[in-house]
């Protein structure tokens, strides 16, 4: 046994990334995937439309409103969220199985939810992803063209009250280049990955 080993995780952490709309948390995360390896990405489930580019079981799993209730009714997720009037989740036996073999996993999830599994897992490292302004983050959302000018303004409204709640997350990350936010996003993992955790051996 390697002389560290006592002090290291014997179960998976988890990683949550967090952020307002438009903020670019899906292409940060790819980017994120290609850099580097050892950290499985989780899909969320959630009743919003699938846009033109976007894969079910790859981007999202989309399910029908009453598909996420019957899921919900059994406990099929860890945490659960309404944003812009849709609904989100987090798969429960896809997050504990991953863990529970000692696998690192990044959940891509809204403030809301954040809140609930830092509940569930006290020592999960939570995230977030900032615009460099809120004009940027208006410039960006009307780039995507996939919103209402109503749907945007209720957007930049939720995106205002979600950067209030930045002092309750563990880092924060710029999104002012998507490669620069990836390689920040990578930097924080591996710290994590390779903190001395002396608490550890007492339980071990």
């Amino acid at each position: 046994m390697r002389i560290w080993d006592e002090y290291r995780r014997k179960e998976g952490l988890v990683f949550v990334l967090s952020g307002p709309s438009g903020v670019g948390k899906d292409v940060v995360l790819s980017e994120f995937l290609h850099i580097g390896s050892g950290v499985k990405k989780c899909v969320t489930c959630t009743t919003r439309p699938r846009r033109d580019n976007e894969v079910d079981g790859v981007d999202y799993t989309f399910l029908t409103v009453d598909e996420f209730e019957a899921r919900k009714a059994e406990c099929g997720f860890l945490e659960t969220a309404v944003y812009c009037d849709h609904l989100y989740g987090t798969p429960k036996q896809w997050v504990e199985q991953e863990t529970s073999l000692g696998n690192y996993v990044i959940l891509k999830i809204e403030v809301q939810g954040g809140s609930e599994i830092r509940l569930w897992k006290p020592d999960s490292i939570m995230i977030f992803l900032v615009p460099p302004s809120m004009e940027e983050l208006e410039r960006r959302l009307r780039d995507r063209r996939t919103d209402s000018e109503e749907q945007i303004q209720s957007r930049l409204a939720q995106a205002r009250k979600e950067l209030e709640e930045t002092a309750k997350y563990d880092y924060v990350i710029e999104n002012d280049s998507i490669c620069r936010a990836a390689r920040e996003l990578w930097a924080i993992v591996d710290a994590e990955r390779n903190r001395i955790r002396p608490d550890l051996k007492a339980r071990n």
